[in-house]
């Protein structure tokens, strides 16, 4: 009995308590209630604080209302014991049979375990990395690039219809930096004061003049670089993300807004909706009436749009485009730009944080040896994406990086996420999953076969303490991925993971709980009831690894 399960024998309680007069909801009975998992063994398999919360409203004292649910909980299948604690909570145990049957679900699920429908029909728009196109992807970018892919694949188990975005800034003075610093390196000369510096300059400098030898000599050098260079760089920033196993659905380039005239629909949408005026030759949006500190220049006097409106232009068009949510993506130095993207969304009618969601990420800082690693070989002054998978991986690097909540700093031992060890957290999980891999193969060898195991699966012979452990630890991967979604947080799919493969690891050292037959025996239903939660164990764990784009190895 998984807690889903569960909440729905209690609303079914609370609806025929109702129907017969004994419970009085006003506003009816909830579609479901919270269960969890007791801290403590002693109380039981599960709880719920239903009777707390619903007490107020049925104009009953909470012990009343708790005494009311148990006798008719106690009488639903499944239920062996439920008992009442402290002001009102429900402490109930499950038959052994009926918390069994999770692990028959789980195999029978397969791939789509875990998957909800909390986010069912949305659209959803989810732009992350998007760093400007003059070098490697940082570390920092690299960050969003785990963690973006990784609440993409949780917002698909959920339901929801996603989009990867990723917005190349290709329009201002950061593209005339990049390009002048080529130029420079073209021509043997230091880069300029504010310009790029690093291997990679003098690397695309010399892949331009390969493809472009008249470069130096054309009309507009520095036009040749920019375009050429800008372009080689885009390549290999796609590159690098794609070889970190994120692709992105729709590569969109700041430059197009400007050109084809987005900025301008967009101000006069705005203007429509009398939140656009007139001041000092500047064209303005008035977003302090929806929040923010100030009001915003739109278009500068000089005619040329201001940095917001890019900004304006590009969000019309993702709703445009029919997204229900666009969901944005930006490192700590963004934290003051939050409050004018929230009134610009109020301004066009949206409803900010629903329309539009801007999650922030905060830094990340590499160790080696208990030293920080500042340096990029090739970067010059900061780490990239190339450099973190030499170090570590691209399992370890999106793991480790996926694994902790996105507005904490992380300090990543590139020593410890280096280890084929158990104190490395993705080495543990993955291989947990191996494990059972094996322990399949092994009960292949043996003649016991999935087919048979699932055809005599009895659940009811999972009945060791350990075992309850186990299925219960499974039976809590959908509400995970559900409060992961809600929640925009898949290091709770991490820490999840890692919580389950000790659980698991538990219950594989427990000898009382051998899967396989010893000596000559020959393999019983006990064992074919432990293959099958064998393989629901490596159900999950491979799941939860995928929704984090890390891979499930057999062996290791």
């Amino acid at each position: 009995m998984t807690p889903e399960q569960l909440s729905t024998t209690i609303v079914d309680v609370l609806t025929a308590l109702t129907d017969e007069g004994l419970l009085a909801l006003p506003d009816g009975v909830p579609t479901s209630v919270t269960v969890e998992r007791p801290r403590s063994k002693e109380h039981g398999d599960y709880a719920t604080n239903v009777a707390l919360q619903l007490a107020k409203r049925a104009g009953t004292n909470p012990r009343a209302l708790a005494q009311l649910v148990s006798e008719r909980l106690l009488a639903s299948d499944g239920v062996t014991a439920v008992d009442i604690a402290g002001p009102g909570f429900l402490n109930i145990t499950v038959a052994a049979d009926a918390q069994g049957k999770v692990a028959a679900d789980i195999v029978a699920s397969g791939a789509s375990y875990g998957a909800n429908d909390s986010f069912a029909g949305e659209r959803i728009n989810l732009e992350f990395v998007s760093a400007n196109p003059t070098g490697p992807i940082h570390i920092g970018g690299v960050r969003w690039a785990a963690v973006g892919d990784a609440l993409g694949r949780i917002f698909e188990k959920s339901g929801a219809r996603v989009t990867r975005e990723y917005y190349f800034n290709d329009h201002g003075s950061q593209i005339d930096r990049f390009s002048s610093s080529l130029l420079a390196s073209a021509k043997g000369q230091p880069a300029p004061e504010d310009g790029y510096g690093g291997q990679y300059i003098h690397d695309i400098a010399a892949a331009v003049l390969t493809e472009r030898p008249d470069a130096l000599e054309s009309e507009d050098p520095q036009e040749v670089f920019r375009s050429v260079g800008v372009d080689m760089m885009f390549t290999e920033i796609k590159k690098s993300l794609h070889d970190f196993g994120v692709d992105f659905d729709v590569f969109f380039h700041e430059d197009e807004l400007h050109k084809s005239g987005a900025v301008q629909r967009a101000v006069e949408r705005l203007r429509e909706l009398g939140n656009i005026y007139e001041q000092e030759g500047a064209t303005w949006l008035s977003t302090e009436k929806f929040g923010d500190d100030k009001d915003r220049v739109v278009i500068k006097s000089d005619g040329n749009g201001a940095y917001l409106s890019g900004d304006l232009a590009y969000y019309l068009d993702k709703r445009e485009r029919g997204f229900d949510r666009c969901l944005i993506m930006l490192g700590a130095d963004h934290h003051g730009y939050v409050g004018r993207m929230m009134a610009m969304c109020a301004a066009f009618g949206d409803t900010p944080g629903t329309n539009l969601e801007i999650l922030i990420g905060q830094m990340v800082n590499l160790l080696r040896d208990g030293q920080p690693v500042r340096m990029s070989k090739r970067a010059g002054t900061v780490v990239t994406i190339d450099d973190l998978v030499e170090a570590i991986g691209v399992d370890a690097g999106r793991y480790a990086l996926a694994r902790y909540s996105s507005d904490v700093n992380i300090d990543l031992d590139l020593e410890l996420w280096a280890r084929a060890t158990n104190d490395n957290p993705v080495f543990y999980v993955q291989y947990a999953h191996a494990r059972t891999c094996r322990m399949v193969e092994n009960a292949a060898d043996l003649g016991m076969t999935v087919q048979d195991a699932v055809a005599a699966f009895d659940a009811g012979l999972l009945a060791h303490e350990r075992e309850g452990d186990l299925l219960r630890a499974l039976a809590e991967f959908p509400r995970v991925v559900t409060a992961a979604a809600e929640l925009r947080a898949p290091h709770r799919v991490a820490r999840y993971l890692e919580d389950t493969a000790s659980v698991f690891n538990k219950w594989y050292d427990t000898k009382e709980c051998r899967m396989l037959p010893q000596g000559d025996e020959p393999a019983g239903p006990v064992n074919q009831a432990r293959l099958v939660l064998t393989l629901a164990a490596r159900t999950v764990l491979s799941n939860g690894l995928d929704l984090l784009g890390v891979s499930a190895p057999e062996r290791m």
